[in-house]
């Protein structure tokens, strides 16, 4: 659990962050800064449409160092930094995450306890289409608890991605 100044730091790193990065094209997913013996460990998430490279990560860091070298954010005590991707496991909270993910098998469970399992087809401001086994459903996002991307490891695509055996 955070304490209010972790969090007040935290909110002015990225602060920090969002219009530098924005330059490059990228959002600032999450900000993290977690003790490590006697420094400290920042992680700083970012994306973007189509994904991130790791030449957009290199831009990033490069980025990130700079505007903290810049600012008294950070204060004197040392930190390592961590720049990354946003990574599959965090869930889809903002209406960009579900643009990202169209096309993608998604878990939901709704404020009323309910479970839904689906393709995301489409999104917009306030809700996302799914087509959960050939139905479609809208789930506005407001009644969304929690949405997770799940993992496929052998998803078929398109009849010419099979292979004849």
């Amino acid at each position: 659990m955070s304490t209010p100044r972790q969090d007040a730091t935290r909110d002015r790193i990225e602060a920090e962050l969002v219009d530098p990065l924005l330059v490059l094209g990228l959002d600032v997913e999450a900000v993290e800064v977690t003790p490590a013996g006697k420094r400290r460990v920042l992680r700083v998430a970012v994306d973007r449409d189509g994904g991130v490279t790791l030449d957009d990560v290199a831009d990033a860091t490069r980025e990130v160092s700079r505007v903290l070298d810049e600012s008294d954010v950070m204060g004197e005590m040392p930190y390592t930094l961590e720049v990354t991707s946003r990574g599959v496991d965090r869930p889809l909270t903002l209406p960009r995450h579900w643009r990202r993910n169209t096309d993608r098998l998604v878990k939901v469970t709704l404020a009323d306890g309910t479970d839904l399992t689906g393709r995301v087809v489409s999104s917009s401001d306030e809700s996302a289409v799914l087509d959960v086994s050939g139905r479609q459903h809208e789930v506005a996002y407001a009644d969304v608890a929690k949405a997770l991307v799940q993992v496929e490891f052998n998803r078929k695509t398109d009849k010419h991605d099979e292979k004849d055996d």
